[in-house]
């Protein structure tokens, strides 16, 4: 099965395990090769309707803060059959007003070798306090060029799920 069926597969299984009533719509969920993150949203909350940026903003947390307390026990419980049934962790977020919180997610230690130029530019975030670790400051250029390069990544993970199909599709040896 490639990714994109996988994905299909447990965006199904999750739409259809969830109670009706917890998200506007089907969840957003993204599989890598440790952790499915299943992200929904949430209806914005009347209360956040005119009133000042800073009164939305506490209506919205106090809201995503309610739901992510009243649903612990069910979630905990959905994601471990999914993880007996899928074989990856699940971590919970939610959308609202625009808003994204990641309730829990996994921290994977990735490891790579880099050359002086390379340690230097994350040393450099470390000493300038931008970073507490050379661990951190890699994880923040990650989330730096994630930022700034959406579109393309977008653009280069479709061209891959188009390489996983034509494999699929190819002759098997």
């Amino acid at each position: 099965m490639n990714t994109s069926e996988a994905v299909e597969q447990l965006r199904g299984w999750f739409s259809g395990r969830l109670p009706d009533d917890w998200f506007d719509g089907p969840p957003e969920v993204v599989l890598d090769r440790e952790e499915v993150s299943v992200v929904g949203r949430l209806p914005e909350p009347d209360a956040a309707a005119e009133v000042s940026e800073a009164e939305r903003a506490g209506v919205i947390a106090g809201h995503v803060q309610r739901f992510r307390e009243d649903t612990r026990e069910l979630r905990i419980g959905i994601a471990r059959e999914a993880e007996r049934r899928f074989g990856h962790k699940v971590s919970w977020g939610v959308e609202c007003g625009g808003e994204r919180e990641m309730f829990t997610t996994l921290s994977v230690p990735v490891m790579t070798r880099l050359r002086q130029p390379e340690r230097r530019v994350l040393d450099t975030l470390v000493e300038a306090g931008v970073a507490r670790s050379r661990s951190d400051a890699l994880a923040w250029c990650v989330r730096l060029v994630g930022k700034n390069t959406d579109e393309w990544l977008a653009e280069l993970r479709s061209a891959l799920e188009h390489v996983e199909r034509a494999r699929a599709a190819g002759p098997r040896a």
